[in-house]
């Protein structure tokens, strides 16, 4: 089940801040980079953030991953998107990137970014219609892609 994330909840919030530790932590080993933002946020930070997080939740109510977007008019940026390790490869990422799109479906832009090392990561963006638009390195030897879809018979 897929519900918004109500971050003034301390125990939505500790589970969110906990899971994302996880979950960064597993992408900062893939590019060897511990300077991942996720990774050095306090928990009032988080709690702070202007994103719109939704989470899904196991029959069993535990929280496994998360997405977070910002809006501004037309175009959407997904600035997270974790699934707790233990979930790895049971299709949360799939199922939270498709609730978005979904939910986002009036948009004329949703970008994101990941880790350029981050094969999983680019596969399912690709999979999903998104395209590369540019890579940037974020520290000596660091690269993120940054991809972008467009909406539905929009032309690059």
């Amino acid at each position: 089940m897929i519900v918004r994330l109500d971050l003034s909840n301390d125990a939505i919030a500790a589970a969110l801040y906990a899971m994302q530790g996880r979950a960064y932590r597993v992408e900062a080993e893939i590019m060897g980079f511990e300077g991942t933002p996720p990774l050095n946020e306090s928990l009032n930070e988080l709690r702070r953030s202007r994103e719109g997080f939704y989470g899904f939740f196991t029959g069993s109510g535990e929280l496994a991953g998360a997405i977070a977007i910002e809006r501004e008019g037309e175009r959407v940026t997904i600035s997270r998107l974790m699934v707790d390790p233990p979930h790895f490869r049971k299709g949360i990422g799939r199922a939270l990137l498709r609730f978005v799109l979904e939910q986002e479906a009036g948009a004329r832009r949703i970008l994101v970014s990941t880790g350029s090392l981050n094969t999983p990561a680019l596969e399912l963006y690709r999979q999903h219609g998104f395209q590369e638009k540019r890579q940037r390195e974020v520290a000596p030897g660091i690269l993120v892609t940054h991809l972008e879809r467009p909406a539905a018979g929009q032309v690059d």
